[in-house]
């Protein structure tokens, strides 16, 4: 594809967002912290698919199939009781604090430094994850733009326009303009993999229901695995997912903050049950097309790349389906792409503004000039940390960064968990050693379980272990009981 239309392409797209974000920004800490909670609950349910499903996603999930096959809905299927937990005992709480950062919670219950850590793991969690997402999309801007024009230019350079056209679209109405833009990007995404659908459809000449039963009776559509020691089993992959969707739904203050913009909890429920079973048929949807791509790639003779989650780039881009699964699937990319990134720079600031600096303490007028010096300093972090990823150049140091990430969401499930199942204080000062302590042990548990337990691996479910050290770490350092 021409660079000079993928260009085209970003410039139309962003200058959709800005338009938006024109009518919808609103320059108030409110409106940016919690679109004045007025945000329509359905809207909101939308506009979260695509904020839950990555770029990362939008690659890698159809090329999982060809080794897991539909595995991954066991995982998707453990996501309902996960969000039915969000939404009946988590958001209630929160609405019942009216609350802007949800980890304001932990100083309430626990104390400053439970306070402190728990937003610092969060942060810590955000930036590397977002960083990992637009480091990808950064990768794709300097090889489909600034290569192919023969541009010799540095790698800041596509890093730098990437964060700049977040900014300036969310620097405004922060939460209140992506509420409106997450609607748009959705809709980008879910298009790419319809069109894509519909086209090798067309080239084997099927309806509906004739593609339905091709995806069924082939070998890619096994969902169901029981073997112990295989890491598809369906206890840890549906136990890994409801917990995953705990920690990283309903105690994260990216996910949160686009639910405590609903106008009360009655709406914020109904946003979220939606949303969860609307998630699922989305998964299906890019399973099934990863195991259209396969039987596709099979009929043409095209090879499997070594890393498969490259299958879906490679047919879209190398014209194999059409000029308009090409456009498709880049706007479907950098809907997905900035669609979690935008969002994650506006809970980053708002957690950074209420959580560390403690903004409310500020006088009114001065709050506005913080919050804006703050989202352009996440801005530069988020810069700066793309780049460290770019010099380490190593695919699986990067990787194995992105998967760390996920073990500080361990000590936030045992945090929570401690707070609302039992009545127990915690000696506040030690609270920093067991929480630290508590990802390192996870991690070397994850490392031996293969030596250790006779094959067993494991999985997703390391979260789970994560959050149970933390809670025995805690009890170990409990005071006296609440009144």
């Amino acid at each position: 594809m021409s660079p000079y239309v993928v260009i085209a392409l970003l410039a139309g797209y962003f200058g959709v967002l800005l338009l938006i974000s024109h009518f919808t920004g609103e320059d108030s800490n409110d409106a940016f912290f919690i679109g004045k909670r007025s945000s329509p609950w359905y809207v909101v349910a939308f506009g979260m698919i695509g904020a839950s499903l990555s770029g990362v996603t939008f690659i890698s999930v159809p090329g999982w199939v060809g080794d897991s096959q539909f595995s991954y809905m066991q995982m998707v299927l453990g996501y309902l009781p996960g969000y039915l937990v969000v939404a009946l005992v988590l958001m209630p709480l929160y609405y019942r604090l009216n609350l802007t950062s949800i980890y304001t919670y932990l100083r309430d219950r626990f104390g400053q430094n439970a306070y402190k850590a728990g937003a610092s793991f969060f942060l810590l969690s955000r930036v590397v994850g977002a960083s990992f997402r637009l480091y990808l999309v950064a990768i794709v801007l300097q090889y489909a733009v600034f290569e192919k024009m023969g541009f010799d230019v540095p790698f800041v350079v596509p890093v730098i326009i990437t964060i700049l056209l977040i900014w300036l679209y969310t620097r405004k109405g922060g939460i209140k303009t992506i509420i409106w833009t997450d609607t748009l990007q959705t809709t980008f995404m879910l298009l790419a993999v319809i069109v894509s659908i519909a086209m090798i459809a067309r080239y084997f000449g099927d309806g509906f229901g004739d593609l339905t039963n091709r995806i069924v009776e082939s070998d890619y559509s096994q969902i169901f695995f029981f073997e112990l020691n295989d890491s598809r089993n369906f206890f840890k992959n549906f136990l890994g997912g409801a917990f995953i969707t705990i920690v990283m739904t309903g105690l994260d203050q990216d996910m949160m903050q686009k639910n405590l913009s609903c106008k009360n909890i009655g709406e914020a429920k109904k946003n979220m049950l939606w949303f969860s079973v609307t998630l699922v048929f989305v998964n299906l949807l890019f399973l099934s097309l990863g195991a259209l791509l396969f039987m596709y790639a099979g009929e043409k003779g095209i090879t499997i790349p070594q890393q498969a989650d490259e299958l879906f780039p490679m047919i879209a881009m190398d014209g194999y389906l059409g000029y308009a699964v090409a456009l498709f699937f880049i706007l479907g990319l950098i809907a997905a792409a900035y669609s979690s990134a935008d969002s994650a720079l506006t809970a980053l600031t708002t957690s950074f503004c209420v959580d560390i600096l403690d903004i409310e303490k500020y006088e009114k007028p001065k709050r506005n000039a913080i919050r804006k010096k703050v989202h352009i300093g996440v801005s530069v972090v988020l810069v700066i940390v793309i780049v460290a990823f770019r010099a380490i150049n190593n695919e699986s140091v990067i990787s194995e960064l992105f998967t760390a990430a996920g073990f500080t969401y361990g000590p936030l499930l045992g945090l929570y968990a401690f707070g609302l199942f039992s009545k127990w204080h915690i000696k506040d000062r030690w609270v920093w050693p067991v929480l630290i302590a508590a990802p390192i042990l996870s991690y070397v548990v994850k490392a031996n379980a293969k030596e250790w337990f006779n094959g067993y691996e494991v999985g997703f479910e390391v979260v789970i272990i994560n959050g149970l050290l933390t809670f025995i770490g805690l009890m170990l350092i409990k005071s006296v009981k609440k009144n």
